[in-house]
């Protein structure tokens, strides 16, 4: 699968969980960590969902707010549960944001982790855990009719296996054409990475082998071509948590502590399913380096912190440099 000869795109994850872990809400230190996040030379920006699993405040909304304090940067979720909106909610809600953000809006989507928590979040908005992955693929096929509902001779309704909508054409349209850039938030298997090539704009893994991420990718790119997706129609990207300290095993106590309050399971396992680097940022850079050889072009960035900022610099004055120099 073609992508950019340029260098890659890096972003990072505003803090709207670990503030809340903190016991804080304000909006106000989330939008000076955007502008400083801009300021520094960061490209994207991207919140998390979640409502009682890993509660936090609402991505679309912080995401509207981020893009009133920036121009410049990409905004995104990383990632959205649209399963916890009604799809004519979300649909609504995207194109708004389309607007509010000048069509610099990127929607990173989950069909719901696997844990006991989320299971109990899809219960109480009345979501069926069962069936999610083609429940989120049916969501989005009525985003993109009901984005596209306007144009002539397209339908205003939509009838799926779950979902059933009439008026699609009377909901405001999203600022660009077709509607923001849809990206599955998956791991690496044959049914997600076929899901990825056929449906989607974008895949945000955060796999924890840039070897698996590198043969993830040339699949992604054998299905893509088989279903006719024209080169560079999808964009690999990686979904990364680091934890920069010069000394490595004050780094990795600080994401062990970070990973035990966020998940409420050890570092050891999480590792085993997500991408973690901790040490020097030169030592975090080298091992982001290798997901960028292996094919990623946009790398997100969730610095395994409940104190974040002291590391955002350090990242955009080494780990910034360090990938951007690696163009393809």
């Amino acid at each position: 699968m073609g992508t950019s000869s340029g260098p890659p795109s890096v972003g990072v994850l505003l803090p709207t969980r670990e503030q809340a872990i903190n016991g804080s809400f304000a909006a106000a230190p989330l939008l000076d960590f955007a502008r400083q996040a801009e300021q520094l030379g960061f490209d994207s920006l991207w919140a998390g969902d979640s409502l009682i699993a890993r509660p936090r405040l609402d991505p679309l909304v912080v995401l509207s707010a981020a893009g009133a304090v920036t121009s410049r940067v990409t905004l995104g979720t990383a990632a959205l549960t649209p399963a916890l909106r009604h799809p004519l909610t979300g649909a609504h809600q995207a194109a708004s944001l389309d607007h509010v953000t000048g069509s610099r809006l990127v929607l990173g989507l989950g069909s719901g982790f696997p844990m006991p928590e989320t299971e109990e979040e899809f219960a109480a908005v009345g979501a069926s855990f069962a069936g999610r992955a083609s429940r989120l693929d049916e969501i989005v096929s009525l985003w993109r009719q009901a984005w596209h509902a306007k144009e002539p001779g397209a339908r205003p309704d939509f009838t799926g296996r779950y979902w059933q909508a009439t008026g699609l054409d009377r909901l405001p349209g999203p600022h660009r054409a077709g509607g923001p850039p849809l990206w599955l938030a998956g791991s690496d298997t044959p049914r997600v990475l076929e899901r990825v090539a056929r449906h989607y704009d974008g895949w945000m893994p955060f796999l924890p082998s840039s070897d698996d991420y590198a043969r993830a990718w040339r699949r992604i790119g054998e299905l893509a071509t088989a279903a006719g997706r024209p080169a560079g129609a999808i964009t690999p990207a990686l979904y990364a948590t680091i934890t920069v300290d010069e000394d490595a095993a004050a780094a990795r106590a600080e994401l062990e502590h970070y990973i035990g309050h966020y998940y409420g399971r050890t570092l050891e396992q999480m590792a085993a399913v997500q991408c973690y680097a901790w040490g020097s940022a030169q030592e975090c850079a080298d091992a982001l380096a290798a997901y960028v050889e292996a094919g990623a072009r946009h790398l997100i960035i969730r610095i395994g912190s409940f104190d974040s900022e002291p590391q955002l610099k350090q990242i955009a004055d080494v780990v910034l440099p360090r990938l951007k120099e690696m163009s393809r």
